[in-house]
C-alpha cells in the first residue's frame, strides 16, 4: 500500500499554510485596490471610532500573530533544510549561518561580508512582517468620493429670458409678495458682503440655506442645504417668491463597482459645479468736470410742517417732510429722477449729527420689454444687446448728506458676469467660488432688467424718512475699524471696497432669489424643470468614514507591507520544497540520506554532534577561528550515535530494510 511520509505531510502543511497567509495578503491588497475604497459597515466603523485604543490592539494582534506564523514557519523550513543538507559536506561558517536563521537569528563576521548581509537582510525582513501587516490591516479616516450629477435652472439662455419676459408682461418686475424677501433679504446679503471686508462675520441665511460672505448667484443643489421645507402658496412661486422649498434634482452616479454599498459615514461634505451669478464693481468720486452725468441734488422742498409737533416734548411726532427730486442722466432723451421723503424740523433742516440722507439712481433701459437694448448702463457707453461684444456696466449713482457726507457724489458700476462656481456644502454652510466667468449676451435683456430692478427697489427702499440702511452700512462697518470722528478719518478706498461690496452683494442675491423662485416646489408642473430650462450640475459627495484606500503606485507603503511578507514565503516555499526532494530520497533509500531525527536550532543537540565524532578543531585563537571556519564537516551517525566527521569516505549505500 502506497503510503506518503509523514515529513512531506509535514512540509506540505507548512507550504499550504504559508501560501493561505500570502495570498489572504496579497488578496486584501488587491480588494483594496480593485474596490479603491473599502470600509466596514457603518455600525462597525462607528465601533471603530468610539474604541480607537481596541481598534489599535486588534489590529496589532492579529498582525502579530500572521507575522509570527509566518517567521515560525520559515525557521522550520530552515531547519528541515539544514538537517538535511548536513549528511553531506558542509563548511563550519556555512553550517553556523544556516543554524542562525534557523534561529531567527543573523551573523556578524567581516570576513564573510557577503553572508552577513544576507542574514541581516532575512532578519530584518522577518522584524518588518509585523510592521507590514499592521500598515496593511490598519483603517484609516478617510474621504469616500461619490459621484453627483442632476439639473437645475438655467436663467443665461434665450428659453428662460422667454419665460422671464412673459412673467414680467403679466406680473410685472417687483411682485407684492416677494416685498419683504426682496427688501431684508438684499438689505442683508449687501451688508454681510460689505462687512466681511472689515472683519466682520460673514454669515447670510436666506430661506434656510446658510451662505458663506454671500450666495453667489447660486441656489442650493443638495437637498440636505436646501434650506426651508414649506410649502409656497398659488402665488408664492417665481417672481412672487416669499420663502419655501427648492426644487434638488441631484443624485449619485452609479460607480464602477455599484454592488459595495455606499457608507453613510461620519460626516458628508459636497463639492458642485453649478451656475451662479456675480458682479464686478467699481465704485470712485465723480469728477465735477464730468459734467455728462448731470446729476442733480437740489430740487428739494418742504411739503409738510408742523409747529405744534416741534413745540410738543413727544419724540414721535413729525415736524415736518422734505420732498427730493433726484435726477441723473441715464443715456436716455430724458433725465431719470427718483423722489425721496426725508423728516425735518420746522425750519426744513436734518439733523447732521443723528439724521442722513443717502439717495442712490439705478441706470437702467426702458421698461419696454419689446426693445432690446441694455437694459441700464451708465451714459456714453450705453449700447444696443444685438451689437453687444462686452459687458455694459450699470451706473449707480449715489451721495451722502448730514450724517453720511463722508461720501461724496460718486458712480459705481455694476458689470453682471454669468458664472460657474464651485460650491463646498459643509458644516451646514454653503461657500462658493467663481471658477470662470462670461459677459452677459443680447438674450440676457431680461435678466439685466431683473437684477436693475432689484438694485433700484434696494436704492429706493433703503432710504428711509431718517436714516439710509445703505448708509447706515457704510457708516457703522467703516466706523468699527476707525479711530475717532469718522469725517476725520476718511479712507476713500475703504468707503468705496465697502460700497462695491454691498452692491456686489445685492445683485448675488438678485439671482438667488430669481433661481429660487422659479425651483420652488409648484413652480413647474410635477415639479419637473423642462429640458430647455435646464443645466447640468456635477459634483462630488465626500463621505468621512473609516476604512482602507488604494495607495498611490509610487507609494512605498506597498513595499512595507509586501515585500517582507513575499521573501520570507518565497524562501520557505524554496527550503520545505528541498526539504520534500530529500524526504523522498530518504524514504527510497538513496545513499547518504537518513531519517534521522537531529535539530540543527537545538544547541544540545549540536554539542552531542561536535562531542561524539573525530572533529578536531585548532584552538580560540585568531589564526584558528579562521581556519575552523573553513572546515567542512559532515553529519554521520552509528546507532543512535549523531557525530560530526571530517568528511574522508564517500557514503554508503543503505538499503531500505535498515532504514526500517
Amino acid at each position: 500500500m502506497f503510503q506518503v511520509p509523514l515529513n512531506v505531510v509535514r512540509f506540505t502543511v507548512i507550504i499550504s499554510i504559508q501560501i493561505v497567509i500570502l495570498i489572504f495578503g496579497y488578496g486584501f491588497l488587491g480588494a483594496v485596490a480593485y474596490l479603491e475604497y473599502l470600509a466596514p459597515s457603518d455600525s462597525v466603523c462607528e465601533l471603530m471610532r468610539s474604541h480607537p485604543g481596541e481598534l489599535t490592539m486588534i489590529v496589532t494582534l492579529i498582525a502579530t500573530v500572521l507575522s509570527v506564523t509566518a517567521a515560525t514557519l520559515f525557521t522550520l523550513s530552515v531547519k528541515e533544510a539544514l538537517r538535511h543538507r548536513m549528511w553531506k559536506p558542509i563548511s563550519l561558517v556555512h553550517l553556523s549561518t544556516g543554524v542562525a536563521l534557523a534561529q531567527g537569528s543573523h551573523i556578524l563576521k567581516h570576513r564573510y561580508i557577503g553572508l552577513t548581509i544576507f542574514t541581516l537582510f532575512i532578519f530584518g525582513m522577518l522584524r518588518l512582517l509585523t510592521a507590514g501587516w499592521t500598515t496593511l490591516l490598519t483603517p484609516n479616516y478617510f474621504m469616500w468620493p461619490v459621484q453627483l450629477n442632476g439639473t437645475e435652472l438655467d436663467i443665461t439662455g434665450s428659453a428662460f429670458a422667454a419665460l422671464l419676459r412673459e412673467e414680467f408682461l403679466v406680473n410685472g418686475l417687483i411682485q407684492d409678495s416677494a416685498f419683504e424677501i426682496l427688501d431684508i433679504g438684499g438689505m442683508l446679503s449687501g451688508v454681510t458682503a460689505a462687512g466681511f471686508t472689515f472683519g466682520l462675520p460673514g454669515t447670510f441665511d436666506f430661506n434656510g440655506a446658510e451662505y458663506n460672505i454671500s450666495t453667489q448667484g447660486i441656489v442650493p443643489t443638495i437637498e440636505d442645504y436646501s434650506g426651508s421645507d414649506g410649502v409656497p402658496g398659488a402665488n408664492g412661486t417665481r417672481l412672487g417668491f416669499s420663502g419655501g422649498n427648492v426644487t434638488v434634482n441631484t443624485g449619485v452616479v452609479p460607480g464602477p463597482h455599484p454592488s459595495v454599498p455606499i457608507p453613510q459615514g461620519f460626516s458628508t461634505n459636497y463639492s458642485m459645479s453649478q451656475q451662479g451669478l456675480t458682479a464686478n464693481v467699481s465704485c470712485r468720486a465723480m469728477d465735477s468736470s464730468e459734467t455728462q452725468y448731470i446729476w442733480d441734488t437740489n430740487d428739494s422742498y418742504v411739503i409738510y410742517t408742523n409747529a405744534v409737533a416741534s413745540s410738543s416734548s413727544s419724540n414721535n411726532s413729525i415736524a415736518g417732510l422734505r420732498l427730493w427730486n433726484i435726477s441723473a442722466n441715464c443715456g436716455t432723451d430724458m433725465l431719470t429722477t427718483y423722489q425721496y421723503v426725508t423728516m425735518v424740523d420746522v425750519n426744513g433742516n436734518m439733523s447732521s449729527s443723528g439724521s442722513g440722507f443717502l439717495p442712490s439712481i439705478v441706470c437702467q433701459g426702458p421698461m419696454n420689454m419689446n426693445q432690446t437694448y441694455t437694459n441700464f448702463s451708465e451714459p456714453l457707453r450705453y449700447a444696443r444687446l444685438e451689437t453687444l461684444t462686452e459687458s455694459v456696466p450699470v451706473a449707480i449713482f449715489t451721495q451722502g448728506f448730514y450724517k453720511y457726507e463722508f461720501l461724496k457724489a460718486s458712480v459705481c458700476e455694476v458689470v453682471p458676469l454669468l458664472t460657474t462656481v464651485r460650491a463646498d456644502y459643509s458644516n451646514e454652510q454653503i461657500s462658493s467660488e467663481v471658477t470662470s466667468s462670461t459677459p452677459f449676451r443680447p438674450e440676457n435683456a431680461e435678466l439685466l432688467s431683473f437684477i436693475a430692478s432689484v438694485a433700484r427697489f434696494q436704492s429706493i427702499n433703503s432710504q428711509g424718512l431718517t436714516s439710509s440702511t445703505i448708509g447706515d452700512t457704510l457708516y457703522s462697518i467703516y466706523s468699527s475699524t476707525t479711530i475717532g470722528y469718522i469725517n476725520d478719518n476718511l479712507n476713500d478706498t475703504q468707503v468705496y471696497l465697502e460700497l462695491e461690496d454691498y452692491w456686489r452683494g445685492v445683485v448675488e442675491f438678485s439671482a438667488t432669489f430669481l433661481r429660487s423662485g422659479f425651483m420652488a416646489v409648484g413652480s413647474f408642473p410635477n415639479n419637473v424643470i423642462p429640458n430647455n430650462l435646464s443645466s447640468q450640475v456635477t459634483g462630488t459627495m465626500l463621505i468621512s468614514t473609516i476604512g482602507w484606500t488604494r495607495w498611490p503606485k509610487n507609494s512605498p507603503t506597498y513595499l512595507l507591507a509586501t515585500l517582507p511578507l513575499t521573501i520570507v514565503t518565497t524562501l520557505t516555499l524554496f527550503c520545505a520544497s528541498y526539504s520534500i526532494i530529500e524526504a523522498w530520497k530518504e524514504h527510497h533509500g538513496f545513499r547518504g540520506h537518513r531519517r534521522a531525527h537531529f535539530d540543527v536550532s537545538n544547541t544540545l543537540h549540536l554539542i552531542m554532534a561536535c562531542a561524539a565524532g573525530n572533529l578536531v578543531l585548532k584552538d580560540f585563537g585568531r589564526e584558528g577561528i579562521v581556519n575552523n571556519e573553513g572546515v567542512k564537516v559532515q553529519l554521520k551517525e552509528d546507532g543512535a550515535k549523531k557525530m560530526f566527521v571530517i568528511p574522508d569516505e564517500p557514503y554508503s549505500l543503505v538499503s531500505k530494510e535498515e532504514l526500517v
